[in-house]
């Protein structure tokens, strides 16, 4: 069973940046970053490989967000700067086979990290 754990959510003024991560146990799978804003269904944002050669992103994303993978390969972490108040939502990372924007490929899922954009 792979256990995922996000951290590093938290307020932070329109323009600023965070970084959250993502912890895995077990076996190092593709990983992938959605997000659900108030209101709205789940969305991707990013994703990278196991081997963290390949990267995917959103539009709504891109030139703005990274992803990317620790020396360990078990940890994943989301560089997000210029952030915007449309940025806020709680943020989930989840573990699959594929580098891919479909939620119906990921099989592990975090509980999620709340991200609050001020304006």
């Amino acid at each position: 069973q792979v256990q995922l754990v996000e951290s590093g959510g938290g307020l932070v003024q329109a323009g600023g940046s965070l970084r959250l991560s993502c912890a895995a146990s077990g076996r190092t799978f593709s990983t992938g970053w959605f997000r659900q804003r108030p209101g709205k269904e789940r969305e991707f944002v990013a994703a990278i490989s196991w081997s963290g050669g390949g990267t995917y992103y959103a539009d709504s994303v891109k030139g703005r967000f990274t992803i990317s993978r620790g020396n360990a390969k078990n940890t994943v972490y989301l560089q997000m700067n210029s952030l915007k108040a449309e940025d806020t939502a709680v943020y989930y990372c989840a573990a699959g086979t594929v580098v891919t924007g479909g939620e119906e490929f990921y099989d592990y899922w975090g509980q999620g990290t709340q991200v609050t954009v001020s304006s």
